[in-house]
């Protein structure tokens, strides 16, 4: 219940003093580690009943609370909101006059269901908190089950649009993407998108197939394709979405969709490329509930966990975290900085773009456009006196030395870099050009990560893996005899992918004094590891095999990523 919004669920508990603060703090703890929502957390707790909890909600947020749903709404107070409207907001009509409304929402948090449907609906909207457990069926008995899927969508569109010329005109592509059959076609891939969790939604035109694929846990899933003459329309109701020149399609473009799919806000980032057989696009699914910015939440060992703390906290230095892309650096880096977010603290950032959207936080997005690059932008922060400084990813000499020179003045700098390891990263300064006594000065730790898919634990099987896997993990018989391996056998709850969520494995680089002094002896990667390993660094690899051991991932996924 309330999955988005633990953070303000927290404050509402705490001011409404439904339970004492210690009680409140092991609750918030708890639901951090099961992956329930705290409000959940509490209800099952038994301290506090539901309709205590969802009545601090209403009062909060200055709301009605319902506690008996209606069995029916009348069919007057229902065709007031479309079906469609219903299901993509989450909302029921409580009831209705010339000029207001009050519904029912899964979510009375969420600030689109009034800004929009004030406009669509014009009328005046009263938000009614209910208990959002039985909204799902409510809908379902107000409006009947999801009358379309994708396969009926496709069947009612049929041979309605010819394969369409790349020489339309601006008001054609306009008029194609704001056809009812492409709108509620999109709508429904976003949707589905949504429910599986996917990270990102690839649309691709070929020559004679229009792909469209899914990434879920790192991993691409294809849809059933649609006809190709849907390319254009439905890469034209995108760019129609995310406010981009829908007439341009020579050069790449990047863009932004608010929307609320399945009754919750969700953050699209887009991104146009031009292809030889039209435009392909990339949206980036940017859904905090599905993140968890709580480096609580992010299976850090206990070491690395209460190191990141106190790097965090400390005066100043340099902390990177390298990896590849998507592997979850910024998330590691966010979740840094909500450690020190507080009114004391004052917090800058520059990312390219902004991922999320965090109160408390300046977030500053480079524009490269007009000049606003990572080192402009850092060099203009040391003048808004920050305490702690987060650069979206060091790229070049003179972001590097800003960085080292922003540490040497008192502040914490949080950055990103792309090497393949923790030691790689002191290299790669050195390569840049920086000196190499500025990177001892101020390098506090670098940490290397990478995300491996989780095993379903809905269908997680142990077994005896061959010898050939064993021999390819490089480790001493003896030291696994007494270990159990696993592996996903496939459920509908993964979709019969035997994964399901993801799992970080980590290396951590502390800069001893031993370490600073091979920096400035301009000591290879490999020297750098190796003394690193002496004084206790787990390798990415080890840290795989505690995955493993722990009953997290499979070998096959510890190899593929380490």
């Amino acid at each position: 219940m309330f999955e988005d919004h633990n953070d303000t669920v927290y404050e509402i508990i705490k001011s409404a003093e439904l339970l004492d603060l210690v009680q409140l703090e092991e609750l918030n703890e708890s639901h951090l580690h099961t992956g329930k929502s705290l409000a959940d957390a509490v209800i099952d707790s038994g301290v506090v009943d539901r309709s205590a909890v969802l009545t601090a909600v209403a009062d909060f947020l200055g709301y009605a609370y319902e506690q008996e749903m209606p069995r029916s709404i009348s069919e007057d107070v229902s065709s007031v909101v479309k079906a469609s409207t219903a299901r993509m907001y989450a909302v029921v009509p409580f009831s209705a006059d010339e000029t207001s409304i009050s519904l029912l929402a899964k979510d009375p948090f969420n600030p689109s269901i009034i800004d929009d449907l004030t406009f669509s609906l014009n009328k005046d909207i009263q938000i009614v908190v209910c208990d959002p457990e039985l909204m799902d069926a409510l809908i379902v008995e107000t409006y009947g089950e999801e009358d379309s899927s994708i396969d009926d969508i496709l069947g009612d569109l049929g041979d309605s649009f010819e394969e369409a010329q790349n020489d339309l005109s601006s008001s054609d592509l306009t008029d194609m993407a704001n056809q009812t059959p492409i709108i509620r076609f999109v709508n429904l891939v976003l949707q589905q998108a949504i429910k599986d969790q996917a990270s990102d939604v690839h649309f691709e035109p070929f020559e004679d197939q229009f792909r469209i694929r899914y990434r879920i846990d790192g991993a691409l899933y294809e849809m059933a394709p649609p006809p190709r003459s849907l390319a254009i329309p439905v890469i034209s109701r995108i760019k129609v979405l995310s406010n981009m020149n829908i007439s341009e399609s020579r050069i790449p473009q990047d863009g932004r969709i608010k929307m609320t799919i399945a009754g919750r806000p969700v953050d699209l980032r887009v991104s146009t490329l031009p292809t030889q057989f039209g435009e392909s696009v990339v949206l980036r699914v940017l859904d905090k509930s599905v993140v968890n910015l709580d480096l609580e939440a992010l299976s850090l060992p206990d070491d690395i966990l209460q190191t990141i703390r106190d790097l965090v906290n400390r005066p100043n230095g340099i902390f990177i975290v390298t990896g590849p892309t998507g592997s979850g650096k910024t998330t590691t880096l966010y979740s840094a900085l909500r450690e020190v977010n507080s009114v004391e603290t004052k917090i800058l950032t520059a990312e390219d773009p902004v991922e999320y959207e965090i109160d408390g936080i300046m977030q500053v997005a480079v524009n490269h456009q007009v000049g606003l690059d990572f080192s402009r932008a850092l060099r203009a922060f040391l003048r808004q006196d920050p305490d702690k400084i987060m650069i979206g990813e060091i790229r070049d000499l003179e972001t590097a030395q800003i960085a080292v020179q922003a540490s040497l003045t008192g502040h914490v700098v949080l950055s990103t870099l792309h090497t393949n390891d923790a030691s790689g990263a002191v290299t790669r300064l050195i390569d840049m050009g920086l000196e190499p006594f500025l990177i001892s000065a101020s390098l506090e730790a670098v940490l290397a990560q990478r995300l491996v898919r989780r095993i379903c634990k809905k269908c997680r099987t142990a077994y005896e893996p061959g010898h050939d896997l064993i021999e390819m993990l490089d480790v001493d018989p003896l030291e696994i005899a007494e270990k159990d391996f696993f592996y996903g056998g496939g459920c509908p709850e993964c979709s019969d992918t035997g994964y399901r969520g993801r799992v970080g494995l980590f290396e951590m680089i502390i800069a001893s004094d031993a370490i600073r002094e091979l920096i400035n002896n301009r000591a290879p990667t490999l020297a750098i590891k190796q003394k690193a390993l002496e004084q206790g660094m787990r390798s990415l690899r080890d840290d795989g095999l505690r995955a493993i051991f722990d009953g997290n991932s499979t070998i096959e996924e510890v190899l593929k990523y380490t």
